[in-house]
Order: C-alpha cells, then sequence, then structure tokens
C-alpha cells in the first residue's frame, strides 16, 4: 500500500501539493506514481523565475520504464527547484515526499487549491 500524507493536496496525475504558511506549494510524485516509474534516472526541471499556469508541463521525470511531463497543479511562480535530484534523481524514489519534492511555486490563486484531491479521495482515486 502506497503513503498518503492526510495534510497533503493530491492531482489525478499523481501529484502532491504541500501548501505553506506563505502560500508556497511544494510539489512532487507520490509514493504510487514513483513505485509505477520504477528507478528515477533523470529529471529535467523547470526554471526558477518562471510563471506557470495550473495545468502546464514544467518538468519531466524519467524512469527506467517511460518519461512522464510534470504538470503544475497551480498557477504561480517557480520560486525554488530541488537540485539534488539533478546528481540524485533517485531521491523521487527512496524519499517521495520528503527529499525528493520536484520544484516550488508560490501560488497566486489560492482558489486552485479547491481543484486538487484530498488524501482520502486520492486514496480511493489511486484504487481504481
Amino acid at each position: 500500500m502506497s503513503t498518503i500524507p492526510d495534510h497533503y493536496f493530491y492531482t489525478e496525475a499523481h501529484l502532491w501539493v504541500h501548501v505553506d504558511d506563505d502560500d508556497i506549494a511544494t510539489v512532487g510524485i507520490t509514493d504510487f506514481a514513483q513505485t509505477e516509474l520504477g528507478d528515477v534516472v533523470f529529471v529535467e526541471l523547470p526554471e526558477v523565475g518562471s510563471e506557470v499556469s495550473a495545468g502546464d508541463e514544467v518538468s519531466v521525470v524519467e524512469s527506467v520504464k517511460a518519461a512522464s511531463d510534470i504538470q503544475s497543479p497551480v498557477s504561480g511562480e517557480i520560486v525554488s527547484v530541488n537540485e539534488a535530484l539533478a546528481e540524485a534523481p533517485e531521491l523521487i524514489n527512496s524519499s517521495p515526499y520528503d527529499k525528493g519534492w520536484i520544484f516550488k511555486v508560490l501560488i497566486n490563486n489560492s482558489i486552485e487549491l479547491d481543484d486538487l484531491l484530498n488524501a482520502s479521495e486520492y486514496a480511493d482515486f489511486s484504487k481504481e
């Protein structure tokens, strides 16, 4: 069974979103997704400072099985990327909710969070 932290939001594309008190959303792929992908071998990171809209492709995660486009779940400015993934992309596999985060977005429309799944909804969705 995959780990699904209660205090995160999720997308149907198997991304997790954790929002801090400053409206910064940290984004990564879920435990379920990293298991499905297999060993991650490369991560293309978005550019810090770029403006993104919810649904924009901003990153690519490549594994031994496939390459997956990563879309931003929220609109805003990319304020940080996980540089550690350049040298150790396998952090997505070993620590998907901690050291394996991909990017951070300063949210400019928090209403978009209402479109995301909570942990219970995501658990039901990922069983399908």
